[in-house]
C-alpha cells in the first residue's frame, strides 16, 4: 500500500525536477542572449561604430569623399578579335524532337567562351 502511494509522488517529483533543470538551462541561454544584446547596444552607442556601419552597409561618405563600388569583380575578360557566341547550325533542328533541342541548348550553354571563339561559325566561310 505504501509503494502504491509513494510511486506517483516520486514520479511527479522527478518530472518536476527535470522540468526545473530545463528551465534553469533556458534562463542561462536567455541571460547569454541578453548579455550579447547589451554588448551590441553599447557598440551602437559608439559614434565611430555607427559611422563604420553607415559606410559599409549604406555606402555613406563624408562631404568631399568619393565612393567607388565594384559591381562584379569576377567578370570574364572581354574577348576581342571577332569572337562568336556558340549557337546551333542553321537548319540542324529541323527534325529534332523537343527534348533533343533542350539537350542541344544545354550543351551550347555549357560551351566555354574560349572554346566558342575557336569554333568557326557555319555562316562564315573558312579559307
Amino acid at each position: 500500500m505504501l509503494a502504491i502511494t509513494l510511486i506517483p509522488a516520486l514520479r511527479a517529483t522527478f518530472s518536476q525536477q527535470s522540468e526545473i533543470d530545463g528551465l534553469h538551462d533556458r534562463i542561462a541561454r536567455q541571460r547569454e542572449k541578453v548579455a550579447a544584446l547589451e554588448q551590441e547596444q553599447r557598440r551602437w552607442a559608439d559614434p565611430a561604430y555607427v559611422e563604420q556601419q553607415a559606410r559599409e552597409r549604406l555606402k555613406f561618405v563624408r562631404v568631399g569623399e568619393k565612393s567607388f563600388t565594384v559591381i562584379d569583380p569576377d567578370t570574364a575578360p572581354e574577348v576581342t578579335g571577332g569572337a562568336r557566341i556558340a549557337s546551333p547550325a542553321p537548319g540542324s533542328a529541323a527534325n529534332v524532337p523537343w527534348y533533343g533541342e533542350l539537350w542541344q541548348s544545354m550543351v551550347i550553354a555549357d560551351t566555354p567562351a574560349i572554346a566558342a571563339t575557336s569554333v568557326p561559325s557555319p555562316a562564315t566561310p573558312t579559307p
